[in-house]
């Protein structure tokens, strides 16, 4: 399928999204070589959830499609499907030599552009590319504008809307020693 193809089955789902109450006006598919893998739309009101939205959903499902064994994925099946060690990409300054391969090779199509939490997703999904038709402006007009989030996560932390404070490190340096010294640990 072309760029304008997979695009238009985004705003497609999109649209029905808004029709049926579901949710914002929001419609992804994630593609491999070309053909769409998942498809996902924003059901924020649908669910209740505040994550629901049309990425999460999509990559979601794309998990659940390419992990058969999922949700319960035996250790020794840990290096297969989107788990599968891939060597760090040349000139990378990931300290782990290999981490899971998670959803490299593909791209995803959404009917606006993507959200901070939705960004944040495609990176840790390591999706390839990105392609969105309305751009951040378009959807600040419509009443979804995320600028305040942008700017927020450039301030100091004490600074930002939300308190953020660290307590108790010593707690949480126990679940990383855990993992640290776990020896058939898997990056991902």
């Amino acid at each position: 399928m072309e760029h304008k193809e997979l695009l238009a089955e985004a705003v497609r789902l999109a649209t029905e999204s808004v029709e049926n109450g579901w949710g914002g006006p929001f419609g992804a598919v994630l593609t491999r070589d070309g053909s769409i893998v998942a498809r996902g739309q924003n059901r924020v009101l649908l669910t209740g959830d505040p994550t629901a939205h049309a990425e999460m959903e999509t990559i979601r499902k794309a998990i659940q499609i390419l992990n058969p064994e999922a949700p319960s994925i035996a250790v020794e099946h840990q290096n297969e499907s989107t788990l599968e060690y891939v060597p760090r990409p040349p000139g990378s300054p990931d300290p782990v030599p290999e981490r899971a391969r998670m959803l490299q090779g593909t791209s995803i199509y959404i009917s606006g552009a993507p959200c901070p939490m939705c960004m944040s997703a495609i990176y840790w999904s390591r999706i390839d590319a990105v392609y969105y038709s309305c751009d951040l402006e378009d959807t600040a007009k419509i009443g979804f504008d995320d600028s305040f989030q942008y700017e927020d996560f450039k301030k100091p932390l004490d600074q930002r809307r939300i308190k953020i404070e660290q307590i108790y490190p010593e707690m949480g340096a126990e679940s990383y020693a855990t993992w640290t010294n776990r020896p058939d640990k898997h990056p991902y």
